[in-house]
């Protein structure tokens, strides 16, 4: 197992989109934590009102649903993806269509779960598909990108650098083999491991969408 912790890929511009994003996500956890630890029975409702419960096909709830996350390790792992690769293809998109990219890849990674297991009565929340479409994006744009990375090999932690096509190929790969794994429907909640595969497949076909549309830079 591995995991990147930064990159050799410098952007252009400074990225207000992706630090609204975490910050946005950052506050929005913070007050779930808060509520949980005040009134658990309230922060449960609120999963189950503001995430994305595929039974009840809610499209409010597809955009609620990619604020909100299931606990810290969830969090953290989700952005700390997004600041490491987030920077770039805002410097390639610009701000505002960086934005709207980041938002119809979260959608797309939803709608793909939905129609994996609509059956489904189980909330999902969580950045991971809209994240998984950066990623996506990444791959294709800067697929020779330097990536560092830690692993962990027997009892010792070391650290290497690879392309980026190999740490997220990798990366897809582990979500596809966990989501064929998964057909036969987990009805105990868990990993909504094809929103990662859909929002990693829109990103690949929406980055090159979004970069047609003529909207300045900001």
């Amino acid at each position: 197992m591995f995991f990147p912790y930064r990159d050799d890929n410098p952007s252009v511009l400074y990225p207000y989109s992706t630090y609204i994003i975490i910050s946005i996500n950052l506050f929005i956890f913070l007050l779930q934590f808060y509520i949980a630890g005040n009134n658990p029975k309230l922060a449960q409702n609120l999963i189950y009102k503001f995430g994305f419960i595929p039974t009840e096909f809610n499209p409010m709830n597809i955009l609620t649903s990619m604020f909100m996350h299931g606990g810290f390790f969830h969090i953290a792992g989700n952005m700390w993806f997004l600041y490491i690769f987030g920077d770039n293809i805002e410097s390639l998109l610009g701000h505002i269509r960086f934005f709207y990219f980041y938002i119809f890849c979260g959608a797309g990674a939803a709608i793909v779960q939905f129609f994996i297991d609509p059956t489904s009565s189980i909330p999902m929340v969580g950045a991971s598909g809209a994240i998984a479409g950066v990623l996506g994006a990444y791959m294709i744009k800067f697929p020779k990108a330097r990536v560092h990375v830690f692993t962990v090999i027997i009892f010792f932690i070391t650290t290497f650098v690879v392309p980026a096509q190999l740490v997220l190929g990798i990366w897809f790969i582990m979500q596809l083999s966990g989501g064929l794994s998964s057909l036969g429907i987990d009805t105990t909640g868990g990993i909504a491991w094809f929103a990662h595969i859909g929002g990693f497949i829109w990103g690949i076909t929406f980055i090159k969408i979004f970069q047609t549309f003529k909207v300045k830079k900001i």
